[in-house]
């Protein structure tokens, strides 16, 4: 059984609940080595995108992303906002008109959407930000062939959380914690930390 429009809302639906539940740890992870923002903004932004889909849900799985896409882009303050927007806006071009998604879509969306956070902030794996949760996460989607869209969500976001846990040892190479050198390393990058708990909630609402 594939995974539908209203199964990409519900997701979200989810992704909004844990976001919206790990605010307070979120703004502390930046505050240590940025703004202190992050938090605040991605709870803001998962908001609005809630409010659009309980306004209508669009027909298609890309459409949905499309929206939260544009939505992320428009409410969320910082470099967040662009990066996520971003990412779902990059996912949501990969899938086109389809109306159902199996484990290799997901795959494709992933990788589109980490191609597009490095397209648009020009980091690579081992600059502590959110790429170091989405590589391991696109990786391990992409190596288990066969699998359910639950399977290979499971599998991302354990590799996404590997992947957020390796940003603590991590000097800062992008983004404002790249101005505190090397007092960045020994804290959690908040991107990172965001990312993993994003993709571990569309794992668990793929169940």
């Amino acid at each position: 059984m594939g995974c539908s429009a209203t199964d990409i809302a519900e997701a979200l639906r989810s992704a909004a609940a844990v976001i919206d539940e790990h605010r307070d740890e979120l703004v502390e992870l930046d505050r240590e080595i940025g703004d202190g923002d992050h938090g605040e903004n991605m709870k803001r932004g998962f908001t609005a995108v809630l409010s659009t889909l309980d306004t209508a849900v669009p027909d298609t799985p890309g459409a949905v992303l499309k929206v939260a896409a544009t939505t992320l882009i428009s409410k969320v303050g910082g470099a967040a906002g662009p990066l996520y927007g971003t990412a779902f806006l990059r996912a949501a071009t990969a899938l086109g008109d389809r109306s159902e998604l199996d484990a290799a879509d997901v795959a494709t969306a992933l990788r589109a959407a980490l191609e597009g956070v490095q397209a648009r902030g020009k980091a690579e794996q081992g600059d502590k930000t959110m790429v170091d949760a989405l590589v391991p996460a696109v990786a391990a989607v992409e190596a288990a062939k066969g699998g359910s869209v639950a399977e290979v969500l499971a599998a991302a976001a354990d590799a996404a959380d590997e992947g957020a846990r390796s940003t603590v040892d991590l000097v800062a190479r992008k983004g404002r914690a790249s101005y505190l050198g090397e007092r960045s390393a020994g804290h959690l990058d908040p991107g990172a930390r965001s990312t993993a708990l994003l993709v571990r909630s569309f794992a668990e609402a793929a169940k």
